[in-house]
């Protein structure tokens, strides 16, 4: 059965259990009687994504603007406001796995917490589950 996260973003996991990693707090890792991966590394991993990717378009896409611009362009892309609205316009908050601390204290719109798990989410298709062409 299908997430209802994949068709909003519009990918389709080869390993479902990847995306529900990507979708776990620590919180909820810590507070689980069994075994929980959380999505820290993901995290890690879907920054760099987001930065290369980025950067890649850029490149191209406006190829007479100097470096300056380009990087300029690039952090407004990537910054926590303009990520968080994309999480907020995907409804990501709603898929969160949140320990009950993080759930009371509103995990699920909060900006770090938020822009944590879509950093994670992103770094699944382009690399762990799909490749580089994803992206």
């Amino acid at each position: 059965m299908s997430h209802p996260l994949e068709s909003i973003i519009g990918y389709t996991f080869k390993n479902p259990e990847l995306l529900e990693t990507a979708l776990t707090h620590t919180s909820y890792a810590n507070e689980s009687r069994a075994p929980v991966k959380h999505n820290e590394r993901l995290e890690f991993l879907g920054d760099s994504v987001l930065q290369i990717v980025s950067a890649d378009y850029l490149f191209h896409a406006y190829a007479d603007r100097p470096e300056g611009d380009l990087t300029r362009i690039r952090a407004s892309l990537v910054s926590e406001g303009a990520l968080f609205q994309f999480a907020q316009e995907i409804h990501l908050g709603e898929y969160l796995r949140l320990g009950r601390g993080e759930e009371r204290c509103g995990g699920r719109t909060r900006p770090s917490v938020v822009i944590g798990r879509l950093e994670a989410v992103i770094a699944l298709p382009c690399i762990l589950d799909g490749g580089m062409e994803v992206a």
